[in-house]
């Protein structure tokens, strides 16, 4: 899914792949061990996207021109609502995917803060 808008042909990205571990299905868990070991595997993944989403808070600090435009409302409330409509696809309870978002946009924004701070500030 993009959620912005396309690259233009010039544009060259790199295809990130995050691994994730082995694991067993939720529905064909069997034991706790079963259960621990999916959501440590997951962990591990997010973890390294949530710092490849950091890495773009960085750019964002270095591309945006005043320390004023670093918090956007109108941008927030459009992430937030792009998550719950993906959150809905994959089956995601919006009760667990907006606060968790919201709580994420707040720190990536004060992250972005201190990152414009000691570049620019």
């Amino acid at each position: 899914m993009f959620w912005s808008a396309p690259l233009s042909a010039d544009v060259k990205r790199a295809a990130t792949v995050v691994a994730v571990d082995d694991r067993v299905d939720p529905a064909d868990c069997l034991s706790m061990a079963e259960v621990r070991h999916g959501v440590d595997a997951l962990d591990r993944a997010l973890v390294t996207l949530l710092a490849e989403r950091q890495r773009y808070m960085d750019a964002a600090a270095r591309i945006k021109p005043s320390r004023d435009v670093v918090h956007d409302d109108a941008r927030i409330e459009d992430v937030v609502a792009k998550v719950l409509a993906a959150a809905e696809a994959a089956g995601l309870s919006p009760p667990i995917a907006e606060p968790v978002w919201r709580t994420l946009i707040d720190r990536c924004i004060a992250h972005e803060f201190g990152a414009w701070d000691r570049t620019r500030g």
